[in-house]
């Protein structure tokens, strides 16, 4: 089908040793007997193969063959991962706001500067999918409106406030800390900032800790002496 065309394969770093074999077969000879055939099939193809993986450090593994990958890399073309290219952030965050806001029917405005800023720090481990995939699912929860921080997800959050929140702002080289009282300050420092993030809302704050309601408020009634003003937020 792709004869006298191009033919993209992508992930190529997923493909099994021994369609490896086959593939460079095919590139190699530009012909193939297709499954059930009997006739060798002649193909001109230009060939396009995207991989998120280190082919150099596969092969290494032992679990690409290099000489199939001497044989795709003619014109290597690397495109950076999104969080080496922020500047992206905003204008495919507009594209895919658009584009969702059609399908679903919906009017949402985009993202507040504080919630942008949120996004610009982020790492984005699933690249560009993961963003569209963020941005679809706040415009199906959202209907309408601006997104806030406290629509972003908690992972979001905790990366966006730095690594003091990744230890409670403990200084584990200090010497000797009570893992007890650490966990239960850590704790306790949770709950206040994503009550703070959702400015008071119980219901938001427990969404936002995965927890319910309900166990946020035993949670914060079980707290000691020092959380007992929380517990009226």
């Amino acid at each position: 089908m792709a004869h006298r065309g191009t033919i993209f394969l992508d992930e190529i770093g997923e493909m099994s040793f021994p369609l490896q074999a086959k593939l460079l077969r095919v590139l190699q000879e530009q012909s193939f007997i297709p499954v059930g055939g009997t006739k060798t099939v002649n193909v001109d193809v230009r060939v396009i193969a995207a991989t998120n993986k280190d082919l150099e450090r596969e092969i290494a593994a032992g679990r690409f063959r290099q000489d199939l990958f001497f044989r795709l890399n003619v014109i290597p073309i690397r495109i950076p991962p999104l969080r080496e290219r922020i500047d992206d952030i905003p204008v495919l965050v507009e594209h895919f706001l658009q584009k969702w806001n059609r399908k679903m029917g919906r009017h949402a405005q985009g993202f507040r500067p504080e919630s942008m800023e949120f996004l610009m720090r982020y790492p984005w481990p699933g690249n560009i999918r993961e963003l569209e995939n963020l941005v679809e699912r706040l415009v199906v929860l959202k209907y309408e409106g601006w997104f806030e921080t406290g629509d972003l997800p908690p992972a979001m959050q905790a990366h966006a406030h730095g690594p003091a929140l990744a230890t409670g702002g403990l200084d584990l080289g200090a010497g000797r800390i009570n893992l007890r009282e650490a966990t239960d300050t850590f704790q306790y420092r949770l709950i206040e900032n994503a009550l703070a993030i959702t400015k008071g809302n119980k219901n938001k704050a427990a969404a936002l800790l995965g927890l319910k309601r309900t166990t946020l408020l035993e949670m914060i009634k079980r707290r000691r002496p020092e959380c007992q003003e929380l517990s009226d937020v």
